[in-house]
């Protein structure tokens, strides 16, 4: 079975890399299509799941809008797919790749696996575009590769055909455990080399596009207010590339001396960062699956979420981005609901789901052989 892998942020890398492994070496024919809709971070996952694309498409540039982008990703992407003749594509998540992949491979009539299918909020709007794409790609999509019960449900509830909804956990956690088996001892060293082995200090990440602007300026200002009542605690910010996002922070925190502001991490670097943080303030999917692993407690900095399940299991908690929540969630945060969800469960897997993914595709591969014949 020749498996085409279409993919273009630095998220989609992490979560498909363990994927690729687990096809690779069991002796799948896979190619590699990125997009490379965020080059400079996309490479350094790469480079560390030793990950050597077959198709680099460059499609970003300045100012380029979503429509513009989508339409020349479906141009390349169909070039690749009739020239590779793919017996299946494999999509991950929910982003202008994701959709532009899997309507290339509809078109040529290829199917389409959906990894990290399921996830809802309700709003096609919230988070934009991501809520839209997931659910037009579901509607094209072969097999949907759901991570847990809840992402099943939603599915069922759109009326998708039982046999085609296989619950397998989230890559994320596969890709967690690799990197804590193969790179532990890196992690003390990259927490000393950004001075933080002696710091208490919250983590926060924030770049979703409805977050951009009084959101953001918000929830900063709200931060800031508090670490200032709190002299024990550090704030630690990798900040995204987008210059929208670079401003914001400059003009609320520049003035406030307890701030670690970095470049963007790559990805071990980010699980140390992670690991040493006291909690976690992020709007970003990735990190509420990761943090759980970790035993970090999480504030969700968003209005919805397509991953209830971090919220019924305690993990994380849904705070919006107002300054009054943020307030008051970082000073619940002083209790007991710290422990309480520090000691909350994962619910997003057992590190097995890229073997799920290869057992289903197997199980493809064999019918076909033997519809083939008979």
């Amino acid at each position: 079975m020749k498996v085409g892998l279409i993919f273009g942020t630095r998220p989609e890398a992490i979560k498909v890399a363990p994927v690729y492994h687990k096809l690779k070496n069991n002796g799948m024919d896979v190619k590699v299509v990125v997009t490379g809709q965020h080059k400079e971070m996309l490479y350094q996952v790469l480079d560390l799941f030793e990950i050597t694309p077959d198709y680099d498409l460059q499609v970003m540039k300045q100012g380029q809008g979503l429509s513009e982008l989508t339409g020349r990703l479906i141009i390349k992407l169909d070039e690749i797919i009739k020239k590779e003749k793919f017996d299946y594509i494999l999509v991950q998540g929910d982003t202008t790749s994701v959709l532009a992949g899997a309507l290339a491979g509809f078109y040529n009539q290829v199917p389409i696996g959906h990894i990290e299918a399921g996830l809802r909020t309700g709003n096609i709007y919230s988070p934009f575009p991501e809520e839209a794409n997931r659910k037009l790609v579901g509607n094209i999509a072969d097999a949907h590769f759901a991570p847990t019960d809840t992402n099943v449900n939603n599915l069922l509830k759109e009326n998708y055909p039982k046999e085609k909804i296989i619950k397998c956990g989230n890559t994320v956690i596969d890709a967690l455990y690799w990197v804590k088996k193969n790179k532990s001892s890196d992690i003390e060293k990259i927490k000393e080399k950004y001075n933080l082995l002696r710091k208490k200090y919250i983590l926060i990440t924030m770049h979703r596009r409805e977050n951009w602007g009084k959101p953001m300026e918000e929830t900063l200002t709200a931060v800031k207010n508090y670490l200032k009542e709190h002299e024990e605690l550090y704030l630690v910010f990798p900040m995204h590339l987008n210059p929208l996002v670079r401003n914001v922070v400059h003009k609320v925190l520049d003035d406030f001396d307890r701030k670690i502001l970095l470049e963007p991490l790559k990805y071990l670097e980010f699980i140390a960062v992670m690991d040493g943080a006291h909690y976690i303030m992020t709007d970003s999917g990735g990190v509420q699956e990761e943090a759980p692993s970790l035993g970090k407690p999480t504030l969700v900095l968003r209005d919805t979420t397509e991953r209830p399940e971090a919220i019924a299991a305690g993990t994380a908690k849904l705070i919006g981005t107002k300054y009054e929540n943020v307030m008051k969630y970082m000073k619940l945060l002083e209790g007991e609901l710290y422990q309480e969800m520090s000691r909350a469960n994962n619910p997003y897997g057992d590190g097995k789901t890229s073997e799920r993914i290869r057992e289903y595709l197997l199980k493809i591969s064999e019918r076909r052989i033997i519809n083939k014949y008979f």
